[in-house]
């Protein structure tokens, strides 16, 4: 489940040896509307990036600035999002991207970086099916986008329809024949730009098929994608039975009812189904879910389920694994997130309002939850799960568990790219980052040359 913002994404050079300033876009007024602003995300590769809760799960910021970051340390950047529209010969720019947009690419052509732009997300995601549907409509598709490309000098489309033949935001179209026919309009657009980057940000399981399950083969589409970029996060969340990992590198080793789906499951799935690992990339956070948990059930005492690392931040206590948590209070998250009002959502389906409850990994740095290295500071609660490999944080004064990423869970994600073949990395999103922390933690550990800014 992901629930996007707009935002660039940044990808990263396996072999960079240029530098660049920090680059910073800013909105022509202040903002904090989610559809007026862009944020940054990052694939290794080699990588390239693409949208990922998601997933990077805020809704606003709360100030002007859309994307600060090393850009030299990226092979490609994306900005998110270009939405799908009921007229298929259009697709939809806010007005504050049309001008960010142009920004944007320049400053990325600046740092020898690819400028791509994704079309859909979560909320952008209405008509993908309507799009291609037909050979006259996806032939109308391929114009719109072709349209994009030449008006803002892209490099690159990624494609994030959530989902194929699979309901997302509540009231996207689908078809049975969504796969089917989101291949054939790959097909069309690779013939129509043969070096253009093309790429699609896809779940943990291929795209669902005209049963509705997974397909079984996805092959063909290895044929015409540069990578999919797999979004590995918001696995767990506010939507759970249990607190639990957001971005797992593994689950094989939960118990069966905490398998949610992990890294390792995911590539599994999708090369099991036809697509090679070296055109995979893996969709990284850098982000988390908070979550409200009472006291009594967060630390971990002789009868707690846990699978702890023993290496326990000084003055922290350990807590439980998978505690159960209140719903009806979902903590605020870090300064980028704010109490959305009660109403009515996309769909028209009345809405609760309220906070996302996302922390940023350098929204927790800057409340104080992690010191200036990224590792909780004394008198919180912390657990390392070596399963899933991610660490958890407790803030006793406010009762707030917070299932995120960090160097160790980025350095081992790192490790795991290399192990499995994998094209690179994609960070959703860059601007969540402190400092490269993150950024530095993956590439190290995939022997990404280091370059400065």
């Amino acid at each position: 489940m992901l629930h996007m913002l707009s935002l660039p994404l940044l990808a990263l050079n396996f072999a960079s040896a240029w530098a660049a300033p920090m680059c910073s876009l800013r909105s022509a007024t202040a903002t904090s509307s989610a559809s007026t602003t862009s944020s940054t995300s990052g694939s290794a590769a080699g990588g390239t990036s693409t949208s990922p809760p998601s997933s990077g799960g805020n809704t606003t910021r709360n100030d002007d600035i859309v994307a600060t970051t090393c850009w030299s340390k990226y092979t490609s950047v994306t900005y998110s999002f270009a939405l799908t529209t009921p007229d298929v010969n259009t697709v939809s720019l806010n007005s504050d991207d049309e001008q960010l947009l142009p920004q944007f690419v320049e400053a990325a052509h600046n740092s020898n970086s690819k400028a791509m732009l994704t079309v859909g997300g979560w909320t952008g995601s209405q008509y993908f099916s309507s799009a291609v549907g037909s050979a006259d409509n996806r032939t109308a598709f391929v114009n719109a986008v072709m349209g994009l490309v030449s008006t803002y000098n892209l490099d690159g489309l990624d494609f994030d329809w959530e989902y194929p033949n699979k309901q997302g935001l509540g009231c996207n179209i689908i078809n049975a024949q969504d796969t089917p026919n989101f291949l054939s309009f790959l097909q069309e657009l690779r013939t129509a730009a043969p070096n253009l980057t093309l790429s699609a940000a896809a779940s943990i399981v291929p795209f669902a098929g005209p049963d509705g399950t997974p397909s079984t083969d996805v092959s063909e589409f290895a044929k015409v994608l540069d990578y999919v970029a797999i979004m590995n996060y918001d696995i767990w969340g506010s939507w759970s039975s249990s607190v639990g990992p957001n971005a797992p590198l593994n689950d094989t080793c939960a118990p069966s009812a905490d398998q949610q789906g992990s890294a390792v499951s995911a590539v599994q799935a999708w090369t099991t189904a036809g697509f090679p690992a070296n055109q995979l990339v893996l969709g990284v956070a850098s982000y988390g879910h908070s979550f409200h948990v009472d006291q009594s059930a967060a630390l971990a005492s002789s009868s707690s389920p846990s699978s702890a690392s023993s290496a326990q931040p000084a003055g922290t206590t350990p807590l439980a694994a998978y505690p159960a948590f209140d719903a009806s209070q979902q903590p605020m998250g870090d300064s980028w997130d704010v109490s959305a009002p009660a109403g009515v959502d996309q769909c028209g389906n009345p809405s609760p309002g309220g906070p996302s409850g996302i922390f940023n990994f350098g929204g927790m740095i800057a409340q104080g939850i992690l010191d200036q290295n990224g590792t909780a500071v004394p008198g919180m609660g912390f657990l390392f799960d070596e399963c899933s490999q991610t660490p958890f944080v407790y803030v006793p004064q406010n009762q707030t568990m917070i299932s995120y990423d960090d160097p160790q869970s980025f350095a081992a994600k790192g490790k795991f790219i290399n192990e499995a073949g994998l094209r690179g990395f994609a960070m959703w999103e860059a601007a969540g980052d402190y400092q490269d922390i993150l950024l530095d933690a993956i590439s190290n550990a995939i022997g990404i040359e280091e370059v400065g800014c």
